[in-house]
C-alpha cells in the first residue's frame, strides 16, 4: 500500500504550503505528492491524471478537502465511486474523518460516507456558482465605475496611410511598416483589412 496525497489550488498565483503541510505531517512523501493549480470544475488536469496512472488498488489517497478533489457536485462523486469501486483505493479526506473508506466498510458506514459526501459535494459546487456570481457582479460593477477591461486598443497613427503606401510599394519590409505604426504584425494587418472594409 502506496500514501498519496493530492492537492489543489485554484490559480498559479495561489498558495498550496497549507495543504503540503497537511502531506508533510501524515508522512506522505514528496514524489507522491501531486499538485494542480487549475478550476476544480472538471478532473481534466495534468497532475491528477498523471496519478490516476500510479494509483494501484489497496492505495491510500489523502486530500485535505473536498473541494480540493473538485466543485462539481455530479463528478465529485462519479470520481469517488470511480477511484473506490474501480481503483479500488482508500480515501481520506483530512478535515472530514467521516470521509474514510478505510472505517466503516459495513452497510451503515457506507451510507454515512455517502450522505456526508453528497452534502460536502453540494457545498463545494455552491460555493463555485457563488464564487462565480461574485466575479461577474464585481466585473459589472467596475465597468460602471469606467474601468476598462482587457488590453488597451492600438490607434493607428496619423501618417497610417503614408506608411500603407510605402509598405505596398515595396519600399519597406512589413516588419518595419508595422515597427512604424508601433504594433505587431498581425495587428498590422488586421488595421490593414479593417480599413479596407471602411472604404467600401
Amino acid at each position: 500500500m502506496t500514501k498519496y496525497g493530492y492537492v489543489r489550488v485554484s490559480t498559479i498565483d495561489q498558495n498550496e504550503e497549507r495543504q503540503m503541510v497537511e502531506m508533510r505531517k501524515i508522512g506522505i512523501s514528496k514524489d507522491c505528492i501531486f499538485i494542480d493549480k487549475q478550476s476544480g470544475k472538471d478532473f481534466n488536469r495534468k497532475s491528477y491524471k498523471t496519478m490516476l496512472k500510479k494509483l494501484k488498488k489497496g492505495d491510500l489517497l489523502y486530500i485535505l478537502s473536498i473541494d480540493r478533489l473538485g466543485r462539481n457536485y455530479e463528478d465529485i462523486q462519479e470520481q469517488w465511486r470511480f477511484l473506490t469501486r474501480e481503483k479500488k483505493i482508500d480515501i481520506a479526506v483530512i478535515d472530514m474523518p467521516l470521509l474514510d473508506t478505510r472505517n466503516g466498510k459495513d452497510l451503515m458506514g457506507t451510507f454515512i460516507a455517502d450522505v456526508v459526501l453528497q452534502i460536502l459535494s453540494f457545498v463545494a459546487q455552491t460555493e463555485r456558482e457563488n464564487i462565480r456570481t461574485r466575479q461577474s457582479q464585481g466585473i459589472e460593477a467596475a465597468k460602471l465605475k469606467g474601468v476598462v477591461f482587457g488590453r488597451p486598443k492600438i490607434k493607428c497613427p496619423e501618417n497610417f496611410d503614408e506608411i500603407i503606401c510605402t509598405w505596398k510599394s515595396g519600399d519597406i519590409t512589413t516588419e518595419i511598416a508595422a515597427k512604424r505604426c508601433g504594433m505587431s504584425i498581425r495587428t498590422f494587418y488586421r488595421k490593414i483589412k479593417n480599413a479596407k472594409k471602411r472604404t467600401f
